[in-house]
C-alpha cells in the first residue's frame, strides 16, 4: 500500500511525520519502505543519520533518479535503516526528473504521470506500506507521486494560508489527476500540525478546517512542534527508553500511527 503525507505548502512537518510514522509502524512489525522523492533530500539525510548512529555505514548510490531514468530495478537502491524499515534515497538530481519525463516522446501523458507507479510495482509486494515523501510544489514529479499513491494524508498547519493551500491542493488533485487520468487515490484524512499547542489562532483555524472538511475527515491526533524532532534532523532518530524527550516524542507519533491504521481499516472495510 502506497501513501504520502503531503501539502503544497512547506514547513508542515511532512518529512518528519513520514519518518516517525514509518518508524512507529516498523516497531510494530510492519515492513516499511520510505522513498524520498524530494530533491532536497531531507528524508534521505534523516534516515541515513538514523542508520549511521545505529552502527551502519550507508552509501547513497544509486539515487532514485538514477534508477528511474536508467530503468533499473528499484531494489538496487534500497538501504536498510533499521529492523523492518528501508529507504530509497534521493538527491538534487531528482530536480531533473520532470524535464527527463517531458523528453520521453515514446510516452503519452498518462504514461508520464504513471511512470513512478509502474516502477514501484517491482517492490510493492515486499512491503506492508510504502511512504513517498515529496516537495511542497506542484510538478510532474509530484504528479507521479500522487498517481502512485492509494492514500494521501493532508498535512494541515494551523495557519490561514495552509488552510487555503489544502483547499487548493485538493482541487488540483481532483481536476488534474482524478478527473483527467482517472487516478485511483483517496484522502485518508487531514492531520493538523499545531504551531503552538494552545494558541488561539491555531484553535480557530482548526475549528474552521473541521467545519469546512467535516469532523470525520480530521485526524483526532495532532502533530505539535517539538524540539526533539528538530534534534533528529541533526542526530538521526533516537528511541532511548531512558530519555523522557524521546519517550514523549515517540508516544505522540505512535498515536498518529495508531489512528492511521484505524482509519485505513475503516476505509478498507467500507
Amino acid at each position: 500500500m502506497i501513501i504520502s503525507f503531503c501539502n503544497e505548502k512547506g514547513g508542515t512537518g511532512k518529512t518528519s511525520t513520514t519518518a516517525l510514522v514509518a518508524w512507529e509502524l516498523a516497531k510494530r512489525g510492519k515492513k516499511i519502505l520510505a522513498v524520498d522523492c524530494d530533491p532536497q533530500g531531507n528524508l534521505t539525510n534523516l534516515m541515513v543519520k538514523t542508520a549511521n548512529q545505529q552502527g551502519s555505514l550507508v552509501t547513497i548510490d544509486p539515487s532514485l533518479f538514477s534508477l528511474l531514468i536508467n530503468r533499473e530495478e528499484l531494489q538496487k537502491g534500497i538501504i536498510n535503516v533499521t529492523t523492518n524499515l528501508d529507504l530509497i534515497p534521493c538527491g538534487a538530481d531528482m530536480n531533473m526528473f520532470s524535464r527527463w519525463l517531458d523528453k520521453q516522446s515514446n510516452l503519452n501523458e498518462e504514461q508520464k504521470v504513471s511512470y513512478l507507479k509502474e516502477r514501484l510495482k517491482t517492490v510493492d509486494a515486499h512491503y506492508d506500506f510504502i511512504f513517498l515523501d515529496v516537495s511542497p510544489t506542484m510538478s510532474l514529479t509530484n504528479d507521479n507521486v500522487f498517481v502512485a499513491c492509494e492514500w494521501l494524508v493532508i498535512m494541515l498547519q494551523t495557519q490561514q494560508r495552509a488552510l487555503l493551500g489544502a483547499h487548493s491542493f485538493l482541487n488540483y488533485l481532483q481536476s488534474n489527476l482524478i478527473d483527467e487520468f482517472g487516478t485511483n487515490v483517496d484522502v485518508l484524512g487531514i492531520l493538523p500540525v499545531l504551531t503552538k499547542a494552545r494558541s488561539n489562532v491555531d484553535m480557530e483555524v482548526l475549528q474552521t478546517a473541521t467545519s469546512e472538511f467535516g469532523p470525520e475527515n480530521m485526524f483526532d491526533s495532532k502533530v505539535t512542534a517539538m524540539e526533539r524532532v528538530k534534534r533528529y534532523d541533526l542526530t538521526g532518530i533516537t528511541d532511548q527508553r531512558s530519555s523522557v524527550w524521546d519517550k514523549t516524542t515517540h508516544e505522540a507519533y505512535d498515536k498518529v500511527a495508531t489512528e492511521f491504521l484505524k482509519r485505513l481499516e475503516v476505509k478498507m472495510n467500507g
